[in-house]
């Protein structure tokens, strides 16, 4: 009796021995190549985050090309990067270059009374009182002789956005010589001798979704 209660213990013993053996080499056995828990960690932590596609990436003001004619300080730099943004086709360095033209072209054909040349140049507003001063000198039969002489300085002053229309104030120090004479040829105003320099300021002003990239001067003022 003693003999086969032994040997019936055994037999258990036996067989649990065999599943947890097998257990064991399932769930427990190690085989040298396991991660440590921190590696593991390191290696999610450092995986390249999951790739989304279909995504517009939204204009981003701090992405914006430095401005190298205004500096990020200057007061116009935030109105320029609001036209950059609705209108990628504006360079700074290129309006510049026009609006250094445009006063030209502006001032001489005043001079001139170059109604044909100053029209499409200015705003109804600026166009009309050009033309009043002009009809003045002309019904005292007076003459304007101007010549150019060059810049001293050409500088943005503002820039605003107004929902789709950019405005822009450009300030001029410029050089000129110029005399206005009577109907006798006698010297009214100016002095032919002598090169003058004064400051102008000017707004121009552009519809952003207009085809023309033509500016139009639409505001002036100036001091001596």
């Amino acid at each position: 009796m003693g003999d086969s209660q032994l040997l019936g213990i055994l037999l258990i013993a036996m067989v649990a021995g065999i599943i947890l053996f097998r257990l064991y080499s399932v769930l427990g056995r190690r085989t040298g190549n396991e991660r440590e828990p921190q590696e593991r960690i390191r290696q999610i932590s450092a995986a390249p985050p999951a790739r989304a596609d279909n995504v517009v990436a939204l204009p981003d003001r701090s992405a914006a090309p430095v401005d190298r004619l205004v500096p990020a300080g200057d007061p116009a730099a935030r109105g320029l990067l609001d036209i950059k943004l609705v209108d990628r086709s504006f360079e700074t360095e290129h309006f510049i270059e026009g609006a250094r033209h445009a006063y030209q072209m502006i001032v001489t054909a005043y001079a001139e009374r170059d109604r044909e040349t100053l029209r499409p140049l200015l705003s109804d507003e600026v166009y009309s009182a050009f033309d009043s001063v002009m009809r003045g000198h002309e019904e005292r039969h007076e003459t304007v002789k101007y010549t150019f002489e060059g810049f001293r300085s050409v500088r943005i002053a503002h820039a605003e956005l107004k929902a789709r229309t950019a405005e822009i104030t450009v300030e001029f120090a410029a050089r000129f010589v110029s005399t206005t004479v009577d109907a006798s040829g006698a010297v009214i105003e100016g002095d032919a001798e002598n090169v003058r320099e004064v400051v102008d300021i000017w707004t121009f002003a552009r519809e952003t979704r207009s085809n023309d990239p033509n500016w139009t001067l639409v505001a002036t003022s100036g001091e001596s």
